[in-house]
């Protein structure tokens, strides 16, 4: 008998739901200033959501057992695009104003007897459903945030093989990318590589991985950043600071052990590939400097980067440092290879020159202020030495007897 009673109470509540999902849609529109913004598409969805939710309570109230996921199942009227549309906030006070609204309405289509019952099955219903929404809306945030280390490991990867194009700036922009402007006056841009941690250490407590922590490190330090894990080494595009070893020392602690190269500052993503290879190349000719701090600038690694291969670094040797020294009568460039050549020795210089040792002294001064190298410093005399002998080499007739 009492299965009876339900059975008429469910066709009675089933013969009511046109009239519910009408009065929903009303109250939407007069509680939810919001509502009313949306296009039409949007609300003919949320009014689907908002009916097929109300079918469903209704067949879930009928049989629960046979219906259990019935609340999970509201959401798949509308289309991916709906977690786009509103906010999980504003999914709350849709089911919170559709839940209120019933409440109101049944009592004036049901039976005063039916009413405490179904009243009862609505909050039981309503928790499930809000379970519903919350599971809905995570899906759609992982989902997104899978796309978006996707397209940041390719818009990375663009970068590295130099493929950057007009769509890499909104791309960016997608990511979080300001593309602030930094000390001087342009948006700045370093590239940075590293070797990837171990894939057995375990991410910090509270992250997801450890691309998303060094992105939130450089952002609480100022810069943009852009990150990827490409085999076993970790890139990460830092923007918006002109003096990226400074950022990189705060973000040193999420990179594996080893050598930390730092490219040149450029002026904005769209150049970054310069940097890019010269980071990749000091990454691959680092082990040569056993001394190296960490970080390092790529530019700090000429001459290793020259004597692997690098054909870039050969040129920037020859061209900045070699070649000012070449200017004038070159006296300068015949003093410094005078003095590397003795062993550093000034008075062995000025022997050798016909000239006085504070001569020698005020000629690698001279050096030091035009090339940035300071011929008594042991590093920068091995960069110099590797200077002079690229730029012979690759300026024969220069040094060709007669010529």
């Amino acid at each position: 008998m009492a299965r009876d009673g339900h059975r008429a109470r469910a066709d009675r509540l089933q013969a009511a739901t046109g009239a519910l999902a009408t009065a929903a849609m009303a109250a939407m529109e007069a509680k939810l200033p919001w509502f009313g913004k949306l296009s039409a598409q949007d609300r003919s969805w949320i009014g689907l959501v908002a009916q097929s939710g109300i079918s469903a309570f209704v067949d879930w109230f009928r049989d629960p057992e046979a219906h259990s996921s019935m609340p999970t199942r509201i959401f798949g009227s509308a289309p991916r695009e709906f977690t786009r549309v509103i906010s999980l906030h504003q999914t709350v006070d849709l089911v919170r104003t559709t839940i209120e609204t019933i409440e109101i309405t049944i009592g004036t289509l049901l039976p005063p007897a039916d009413v405490p019952i179904v009243h009862e099955a609505i909050q039981r219903y309503a928790r499930e459903v809000a379970f519903a929404a919350a599971t809905v809306y995570a899906q759609a945030a992982e989902m997104r945030g899978a796309w978006d280390a996707r397209l940041e490991a390719l818009l990375v990867d663009s970068v590295i093989r130099g493929e950057t194009d007009e769509s890499v700036r909104s791309r960016a922009s997608a990511l979080g990318w300001t593309g602030r402007i930094g000390t001087t006056g342009s948006a700045e841009v370093a590239v940075v590589v590293g070797r990837a941690p171990a894939a057995e250490t375990p991410p910090p407590a509270g992250s997801s991985n450890v691309v998303d922590m060094v992105r939130h490190a450089a952002r609480e330090a100022g810069a943009d950043a852009l990150c990827a894990v490409q085999g076993d080494r970790l890139v990460v595009v830092l923007g918006g600071t002109g003096k990226p070893v400074e950022i990189v020392q705060k973000l040193a602690r999420w990179f594996g052990p080893g050598p930390i190269v730092v490219g040149p500052v450029v002026k904005d993503l769209m150049a970054a590939v310069t940097s890019a290879r010269a980071a990749v190349a000091g990454l691959r000719a680092v082990a040569a400097w056993p001394g190296a701090p960490r970080p390092v600038y790529a530019d700090e690694l000429l001459p290793e980067r020259s004597l692997s291969g690098d054909g870039h670094a050969r040129r920037q040797l020859a061209n900045e440092v070699y070649a000012p020294l070449t200017a004038g009568d070159g006296a300068l460039l015949d003093t410094v290879s005078a003095y590397l050549d003795s062993g550093g020795s000034i008075e062995a210089t000025a022997r050798a020159l016909f000239v006085h040792a504070n001569t020698v002294r005020y000629r690698l001064k001279r050096v030091a202020d035009i090339t940035g190298y300071n011929p008594l410093n042991p590093r920068d005399s091995f960069t110099l030495r590797v200077a002079l002998t690229l730029g012979r080499l690759l300026t024969p007739e220069a040094n060709t007897p007669g010529l």
